[in-house]
């Protein structure tokens, strides 16, 4: 998966959807991200598809079960040719040891997918950390907690907020990777993000890859929007 390209988030309801959207950018090769509400619908074929349009693909299903279960799931994921898989930093080290043990029986021609751990979302605040999670003091003392816990079970990397990223690579090393979400520009609106920074300051603190959804699918030009996006993070890249 190329550092250089954001991950676009293809948050859409159906592969008819998708492929519309993917047509805008004639044939180019892109770093996409699945999540839930399409593979739910459209399965491993849409994933394969994907791959043979010669695009990365980061399958978004955030694991989290017992770990046989979790392990289990990991290889046959591993066997889908995908580029980035996760799991929940919130299910403990052995789940996510598991989850490597999985991924490493399951993969095909020495093929083994970026494997990453949700610390909190990056829609989760201060407020529903402590009172609804009951964990308290700040969160970017859950995050960098999470973090180490991952960096521990051997994982690549996690998945924060760009605002963590600076935090999470002084806790654990600068080669562990850090995905961050929460990308917006400062025109548009935050959605139901939270802790959420542009691409240029995302690439300033820290972030080693940007996810961007709505701020590309649902703009009026997508590539243009893309284009802009790219521009910005590449202008600060290290």
């Amino acid at each position: 998966m190329n550092k250089q390209k954001p991950i676009i988030a293809l948050d859409f309801a159906t592969k008819e959807a998708a492929i519309a959207f993917l047509n805008l950018f004639k044939n180019e090769s892109l770093n996409l991200k699945v999540g839930m509400e399409l593979f739910y619908k459209t399965g491993m074929d849409f994933v394969q598809y994907l791959k043979e349009e010669g695009h990365s693909v980061f399958l978004d299903l955030k694991l989290h079960d017992i770990p046989n279960t979790v392990k289990s799931a990991m290889k046959v994921l591993a066997q889908s040719g995908v580029d980035m898989v996760n799991v929940h930093a919130s299910g403990g080290v052995k789940m996510m040891q598991a989850a490597k043990e999985g991924l490493e029986e399951g993969a095909l021609n020495n093929h083994k997918p970026l494997l990453i751990a949700v610390t909190q979302l990056t829609s989760t605040s201060q407020t529903q950390m402590n009172e609804e999670q009951q964990i308290l003091g700040a969160i970017q003392d859950s995050v960098q907690n999470y973090a180490t816990l991952t960096q521990k079970a051997g994982l690549d990397g996690v998945v924060c907020s760009p605002l963590e990223a600076s935090l999470i690579k002084e806790a654990t090393s600068n080669k562990f990777l850090t995905i961050t979400p929460g990308i917006r520009l400062t025109s548009k609106s935050n959605d139901d993000q939270t802790r959420i920074m542009t691409p240029r300051d995302a690439a300033k603190n820290g972030s080693d890859y940007i996810v961007v959804g709505r701020p590309i699918t649902q703009a009026l030009d997508p590539v243009e929007a893309y284009q802009y996006i790219l521009k910005e993070w590449q202008a600060e890249l290290k």
